[in-house]
């Protein structure tokens, strides 16, 4: 089948309806993935002109680098799937574009000597831990990564996501949050092992992947600063009261200081820190262009990304509302009384009716008149 995004036209297989199948993957859903990323490396050009050379690790059809190289970037593409070389190689042809395809490990190409690239992006099926060691301890700029298996990072799978993410997740109303941050602490603490330090400057959480882009620093003074970004998040499943503690060594409450109730739980080691860079945001929404088949969806989500506070987590207005037993109202009168009552509040980029604030749980009932 032929698909075309943003500049380029590609053919991949015609993909199965259900199962594993042997044809190249091609997944037409992470097109705003894509448009996203297209626009972030424009961003990131005028961040940083002196990057030039682009990696898309799992290249499987090539669209992502055939993308870049469309927008000027000297493109690698490599793939372990033969056909996947191939498939990719014809694509970049097809559109007239130079690159270079290589059938290899991404791991084994970047810890080769020979190879440095500015930007590495991993986009792999399921988790991209496997990939981390060997892209900060061999990438100059930018590390761009997607991971596939939400479940584990946000709890849902809870052994699976501690064995992956050497980190305690929780299932919780802000599930989706949960799993981005538990994504940047496992990133950040391999990256930290190189001496390299991360800084978050865009990360969203849609459909059903996580995606980052995490600008390096080589000093070990940066490393250190990124540890001491993580912490934990204590969380009482019976009222939703939660508080957020940094270090590495969690030491919570016996019971919930809010309800007195002993449904409290960890989470940890989480990001605590930033998860995006507002100034970069704003110029990724300032690249994306109209070829893009998903700029009006990117463009709500940046917008409202760029505006979100920055808590460790947010709230679900729905879930406090059945809590309550009321009626949820609307969205802006909510977050206005948050306002009115003295608090910062914003929506999220997590879901229609998720919200952030400064407010405690407490706080929060309070303002809305319940509790």
């Amino acid at each position: 089948m032929k698909h075309t995004e943003g500049r380029v036209t590609v053919e991949a297989p015609k993909q199965a309806d259900a199962g594993r199948s042997d044809a190249v993957f091609f997944n037409t859903d992470q097109e705003l993935n894509r448009d996203v990323t297209v626009a972030a490396l424009r961003a990131y050009r005028e961040r940083e002109p002196r990057a030039e050379r682009y990696l898309d690790a799992m290249a499987a059809s090539g669209v992502r680098g055939a993308r870049a190289a469309a927008d000027g970037w000297e493109v690698t593409l490599a793939d372990l799937d033969e056909s996947a070389v191939e498939l990719a190689s014809a694509n970049l042809d097809r559109n007239g574009l130079d690159g270079t395809v290589l059938h290899r490990d991404a791991n084994v190409l970047l810890h080769d000597p020979e190879t440095l690239f500015d930007v590495v992006d991993l986009d792999p099926f399921g988790s991209p831990i496997p990939f981390a060691d060997a892209a900060f301890a061999n990438t100059r700029n930018l590390v761009a990564v997607t991971a596939t298996d939400t479940a584990p990072l946000c709890g849902a799978h809870f052994e699976s996501g501690v064995r992956r993410y050497s980190a305690v997740p929780r299932n919780t109303d802000y599930h989706a949050e949960m799993g981005l941050r538990i994504l940047l602490s496992t990133l950040a603490r391999t990256a930290a092992r190189y001496d390299v330090g991360v800084t978050p400057i865009l990360s969203h959480v849609s459909d059903h992947y996580v995606r980052t882009y995490l600008e390096l620093s080589h000093r070990a003074t940066d490393a250190n600063a990124t540890i001491d970004e993580l912490g934990s998040v204590h969380h009482c499943r019976n009222c939703l009261h939660r508080e957020a503690e940094p270090g590495l060594i969690p030491n919570p409450p016996e019971t919930c200081p809010r309800c007195g109730s002993d449904a409290l739980v960890t989470a940890g080691p989480l990001w605590l820190g930033q998860t995006h860079d507002a100034d970069f945001v704003t110029a990724t929404l300032d690249s994306l262009d109209k070829s893009m088949g998903t700029r009006t969806r990117a463009e709500r989500m940046l917008t409202r990304l760029r505006d979100e506070l920055e808590t460790p987590t947010h709230y679900d207005q729905h879930v406090l509302y059945r809590q309550w037993g009321e009626p949820a109202i609307g969205m802006d009168e909510f977050l206005g009384k948050l306002r009115e009552a003295g608090h910062a509040a914003s929506r999220t980029h997590y879901g229609g009716t998720t919200f952030k604030t400064d407010a405690s749980r407490a706080e929060i009932g309070a303002a809305m008149g319940f509790d």
